[in-house]
């Protein structure tokens, strides 16, 4: 369901009720269809996934990776491509695929439209400040880029932010409190300011051909044969510290590149350093080093470190874990909170992150570390 609500000489501004649906898949259908009548029957038969995930998967608002698909249709017998869905058939209709995960009774079209209005704002306000920058807010505003880029993309309503982030938005727009920031707001689309931004937040076409992008991706990956599992070997007598989670196989000769310098806020950039280390044979095609600069996650590992990074593997609970933020990376440990969400923090700063709820080719498994003397 799309709405468009006008005010003053503002543009319209589009809800879309589907935005936050990035991924719908036939994974509810076919679970119930293999006698699996409850998501977390099915998530007992596929421990690698944690049950949050899977959860935000089947709900369509995470993008699963191949790998992950991979599982989950095996788990239900089933070819991982019979879990994609073809956006453009007949028989397709976002409004009732939608249903089973959403009220649209309880949607607050009021508060919706202020979402959209608020990422607008912020993007407005980032475009024509150039020091602006995402480290910027981060370090001098403390909004983390992964809830910077689900503000722009009004994600979330803004009464749903918790009070940290509602504060970091008082202080980037220079407001005393929420009533502030509305009307600020309020100005900024009365007066036209906003109308370049809007088109590009909660966009049904926009996030309709990105869905078909995606599911392309995917169709295209899962046509192809999975890279087979690394045989179990000892680990060979190398510079390498592995987490428990992720035992280390006994790793062949192939050299990968080093990326990396130090930036603010914990960040480390994507840099190329000219330097290569040897990545274990666990590692996928697509390895490759990062040096870390600065002590983030403590004396567990120091500044002088390059860990080795496999965008192809999903983290795991206690583990390390490289989240893309931009052109640059944070390197993170990795938990479980009691709710099940896969949690990814630092020490130095201080830094949290619900990984589950980034976008999953910006999350990548850190399989092990060189330390440098």
């Amino acid at each position: 369901m799309t709405k468009a609500i006008a005010e003053g000489r503002g543009a319209p501004v589009v809800v879309d009720l589907y935005r936050a649906f990035v991924f719908p898949n036939r994974m509810r259908e076919l679970r119930r269809r293999q006698g699996y009548p409850r998501l977390l029957r099915l998530a007992g038969a596929i421990p690698d996934i944690p049950y949050i995930r899977l959860s935000k998967i089947e709900r369509g608002e995470v993008v699963a990776r191949p790998e992950e698909l991979r599982r989950i249709a095996s788990a239900l017998a089933v070819p991982p491509t019979d879990l994609l869905l073809d956006i453009d058939s007949e028989d397709f209709d976002i409004a009732r695929w939608a249903e089973p995960f959403q009220d649209e009774s309880d949607a607050d079209l009021i508060e919706e439209r202020f979402a959209v209005l608020l990422g607008a704002a912020l993007r407005a306000k980032r475009t024509r400040d150039p020091d602006l920058t995402i480290a910027a807010l981060d370090r001098d505003f403390g909004l983390p880029p992964v809830n910077l880029s689900r503000i722009e993309n009004a994600q979330k309503t803004f009464g749903r932010w918790n009070p940290a982030i509602q504060r970091a938005l008082f202080a980037i727009f220079g407001v005393a409190d929420a009533a502030g920031l509305r009307a600020h707001i309020a100005a900024q689309h009365q007066s036209g300011a906003l109308d370049e931004f809007l088109g590009s937040i909660a966009n049904p076409e926009l996030r309709e051909e990105r869905t078909r992008a995606k599911m392309r991706e995917l169709a295209d990956a899962l046509g192809r044969p999975a890279a087979p599992a690394p045989r179990a070997a000892p680990a060979a007598a190398q510079p390498i510290v592995v987490p428990a989670s992720a035992p280390l196989a006994a790793h062949a000769a192939r050299s990968v590149p080093v990326y990396g310098t130090p930036l603010a806020g914990g960040l480390i950039s994507a840099a190329a350093t000219g330097d290569q280390v040897e990545a274990p044979s666990l590692a996928g095609p697509r390895a490759f080093g990062l040096r870390i600069g600065r002590a983030t996650l403590g004396g567990g590992l120091p500044g002088q470190s390059t860990v080795l990074v496999d965008p192809d593997r999903y983290p795991a609970p206690g583990g390390l874990a490289a989240l893309r933020e931009g052109e640059a990376w944070r390197v993170l440990a990795v938990a479980s909170d009691r709710e099940g969400r896969l949690v990814g923090y630092s020490t130095n700063p201080a830094y949290e992150v619900a990984l589950d709820d980034c976008d999953p080719a910006d999350v990548a498994t850190i399989v092990g570390a060189l330390f440098v003397g």
